[in-house]
C-alpha cells in the first residue's frame, strides 16, 4: 500500500469521510460502522416503501405483523433482540425463515445484516446483505449495496468493497447520495496508492453531481489526486 502524507487533516465531509491516506487501514477500521450506522438509520426511515402494497397478501399482511417489534428494536439499537425476539414477538431471522418470498423477508434480511454488522459479525451481515434483492428504487437499495461495499472493505478485500461503492452511486445516481459513496471509492482507491481510479470518480462527481454539496469541495480532491 502507498505511503502518502502522513499530516493530512481531516475533513467534515457527510458520514464521517476523512481518509488519512499513509493510514488506509485505520481509516477504514474508523469509519465502515459510522457509515453501516448511518445508512441503517436512512433505511429506518424510508423502509416503509418496501411494506406498502394496496392489496396485500395473507402471507404479506402476517410477515408485517410478525417483523414489527423487530423494526423498532432496531431503530433503539437493540440488535441481539432485533435478529432473535424477545421471547414474546419473533426476531428478524425468524421473519426471515418462516415468511420466504415475501416482501418483508427481503427487507428482513437487510435489517439482519446491518444489526449483525453493528454487532461486530461480519461474516453474517455480509451474507443477509448479498441475500437482499435490491428493488427499483433510489435510496435504500444504494444503501444497502453501500453498505455491503464498507463490509467488503472492512475484511480487507478494497477491489470488491470500491467496486461495489460505485454500483451503489450509479444505482442511486441522485445528487444526495451518489456523490458520498463516489468520494468514499475514491478515497480508497487513494490508500490503495491507485490515485488514477481516485481522479476519474472525483472527476465524475464534479462533472455528474455537480448540484451536490460535495461538488463545491471536490477540486481539492481532484488536486491531492493529481500529484
Amino acid at each position: 500500500m502507498a505511503k502518502k502524507q502522513k499530516n493530512q487533516q481531516p475533513t467534515d465531509e457527510p458520514i464521517a469521510l476523512d481518509v488519512q491516506l499513509s493510514k488506509g487501514e485505520a481509516f477504514i477500521e474508523k469509519n465502515w460502522k459510522t457509515i453501516v450506522a448511518v445508512l441503517g438509520a436512512i433505511i429506518v426511515i424510508v423502509a416503509g416503501v418496501y411494506l406498502y402494497k394496496n392489496y396485500m397478501a395473507d402471507k404479506e399482511l402476517q410477515a408485517q405483523k410478525a417483523i414489527a417489534s423487530a423494526q423498532v428494536a432496531f431503530a433503539q439499537q437493540q440488535y441481539e433482540q432485533a435478529l432473535k425476539g424477545d421471547g414474546n414477538s419473533k426476531g428478524l431471522l425468524k421473519v426471515i425463515d418462516e415468511f420466504g418470498g415475501t416482501e418483508t423477508a427481503n427487507i428482513a434480511k437487510l435489517y439482519a445484516g446491518l444489526a449483525y454488522a453493528n454487532t461486530d459479525k461480519v461474516d453474517e451481515a455480509i451474507k443477509y446483505l448479498e441475500d437482499f434483492s435490491a428493488q427499483d428504487d433510489d435510496i435504500v437499495s444504494p444503501a444497502a449495496i453501500a453498505a455491503l461495499g464498507n463490509l467488503y472493505i472492512q475484511k480487507g478485500d478494497n477491489e470488491k468493497g470500491v467496486k461495489t461503492l460505485v454500483k451503489a452511486a450509479e444505482k442511486a445516481d441522485n445528487d444526495a447520495v451518489s456523490p458520498v459513496f463516489l468520494l468514499q471509492a475514491g478515497q480508497v482507491y487513494e490508500s490503495m496508492g491507485q490515485n488514477d481510479k481516485a481522479l476519474d470518480l472525483y472527476n465524475k462527481i464534479k462533472k455528474q453531481y455537480f448540484r451536490s454539496p460535495l461538488s463545491q469541495e471536490i477540486d481539492k480532491y481532484i488536486e491531492r489526486a493529481t500529484k
